[in-house]
């Protein structure tokens, strides 16, 4: 396996752990599953609201899930042109976090409204990384092609 082979993998494993806490125990507080947010656990008390932030927790480890098997499909399958791409399209998308989703947690952990408290500063050090390491993979990949 290549170092760009290697990076997806770790992301593949690392997004199955989320997936499957994501289905079969969305109110956990580990594996950036759902209980860190106190509106799940008032969402609990709702039926409606239960119904619907159980099927968005199912929605969000579906479209998961279809990353997932992208991406073994190139670890698998892919010429080092698309690994190389996969780890670009990476790059953009996991930045995309900071756009809309690392301003929102941000707000909410700010307002007590996320369980442990600083839980946003955690999330955003685990985004850097991804975004760091496939970035290096990257480059390493990019130079090694060349």
């Amino acid at each position: 396996m290549n170092i760009l082979q290697i990076g997806i993998l770790v992301f593949v494993i690392i997004e199955t752990l989320n997936i499957l806490m994501l289905y079969f125990a969305p109110g956990m507080k580990q594996g950036n599953a759902l209980g860190v947010f106190k509106a799940w656990d008032k969402a609990q008390e709702d039926e409606a609201m239960k119904s619907f932030a159980h099927y968005m927790a199912a929605w969000v480890a579906g479209a998961k899930l279809i990353f997932i098997m992208i991406g073994i499909v190139v670890i698998i399958w892919g010429n080092i042109q698309t690994q190389l791409g996969t780890a670009a399209a990476l790059v953009l998308s996991i930045s995309s976090f900071f756009w809309r989703l690392y301003p929102a947690i941000k707000k909410m952990d700010d307002k007590g409204q996320i369980d442990p408290k600083g839980y946003s500063k955690t999330l955003l050090g685990m985004i850097v990384s991804f975004v760091i390491g496939f970035v290096l993979i990257f480059v390493i990949g990019l130079v090694n092609y060349l």
